[in-house]
């Protein structure tokens, strides 16, 4: 475990912090839109690695053009929501991090469940997805929910654990 819970007593409640929440929805969307870009620059890239090695391989390499997408999102989605950051550069674009409510660290598997949860979900029926969040206290969408996460603005909620912690909450074993 990498992160350190004591640290985050508790979660942030929006009407205590509302700037954690403030356009949330709008910066999670448009974060979405920076991400798709950045996926299809990396699927493009490894189509094209495909092509070529389907070249060198009299085709074999081609069967691999069918896991391309899939083997995009996922590279993507592990080394940057998996990363320490526990975002993707469209959510650092947009100041906003995930954050797990439950007392489990957000590594590698937990941030490509959450991607490939978000992706089934938007794909089965995005305007749901979508308007479920506006409904939801913390602006929490479907896969959020189920995966035990919470997207807050990054800034804001630096300040707030700042405020949270109490100097006994460092205890030195003494």
């Amino acid at each position: 475990m990498s992160q350190d819970f004591a640290a985050r007593p508790y979660l942030p409640d929006p009407s205590t912090a509302p700037e954690l929440f403030d356009g949330l929805l709008t910066r999670r969307v448009t974060a979405y839109l920076i991400d798709l870009v950045l996926i299809g620059v990396l699927t493009l890239a490894l189509a094209i690695l495909g092509l070529i090695l389907g070249f060198l391989t009299f085709g074999l390499a081609w069967l691999t053009l069918l896991f391309v997408v899939p083997a995009a999102i996922v590279i993507y989605y592990a080394l940057t929501l998996g990363s320490p950051k526990r975002a993707t550069v469209g959510m650092q674009m947009m100041d906003i991090v995930l954050t797990p409510t439950r007392a489990q660290p957000l590594d590698g598997w937990m941030a490509i469940f959450h991607a490939l949860l978000f992706w089934l979900t938007f794909w089965i029926s995005w305007p749901v997805t979508i308007l479920f969040a506006l409904f939801t206290p913390r602006r929490q969408m479907i896969h959020d929910l189920i995966m035990g996460t919470l997207m807050v603005r990054r800034s804001p909620m630096m300040r707030h654990w700042r405020r949270s912690r109490q100097p006994d909450d460092y205890h030195d074993g003494e």
